[in-house]
């Protein structure tokens, strides 16, 4: 497999030229579904928001990155927070049950070296800030961002562009 050097330059152009939204139309009521099942009410949406986010930065997805990042400003969040999601483990900007959700999406994503990825120590930390609703909800919320990760690093949409039309 070749490799790129670091040093060069990332084409401004998405990997795949069709969009696979259009391919396969029926995705337009997963999206919509999995759209109103996490705003719901019962999760702030700045949160889901910080969770999706993380998942971007954790897989290393620069177009969901900025497409989180995005949402997170027009909802009026500030640059303190939205920069310091990649260290939120010592930023002083996060709620306890910010900190749960943001412990919860790092750990269903990230390999543990110890056993569960999820252990039973995180899950009663979670719940402890979340009653059950809310709880799915969070859920669901990483399981949404999960279902479009392989879009972004297959088809590698362009970062930055209308989240309805990165691939022109």
């Amino acid at each position: 497999m070749e490799t790129r050097s670091i040093t060069a330059e990332v084409p401004m152009a998405p990997r795949m030229t069709e969009d696979p939204a259009q391919l396969v139309p029926e995705l337009a009521e997963v999206s919509a579904a999995l759209f109103r099942v996490t705003g719901n009410g019962s999760v702030p949406r700045s949160t889901i928001s910080l969770v999706q986010l993380r998942a971007g930065q954790i897989v290393g997805s620069t177009y969901l990155t900025v497409l989180h990042t995005g949402f997170l400003r027009k909802a009026g969040q500030s640059e303190e927070r939205i920069t310091s999601v990649a260290s939120w483990q010592d930023s002083p900007y996060f709620t306890g049950a910010e900190r749960a959700a943001l412990a919860l999406v790092e750990a269903v994503l990230q390999p543990s070296a110890h056993g569960e990825r999820v252990p039973d120590e995180l899950y009663a930390e979670v719940a402890g800030h979340y009653e059950a609703k809310a709880l799915a909800t969070l859920m669901f919320a990483i399981g949404q961002v999960n279902f479009f990760i392989p879009v972004a690093l297959t088809a590698k949409p362009v970062p930055g562009r209308s989240f309805t039309d990165p691939w022109n």
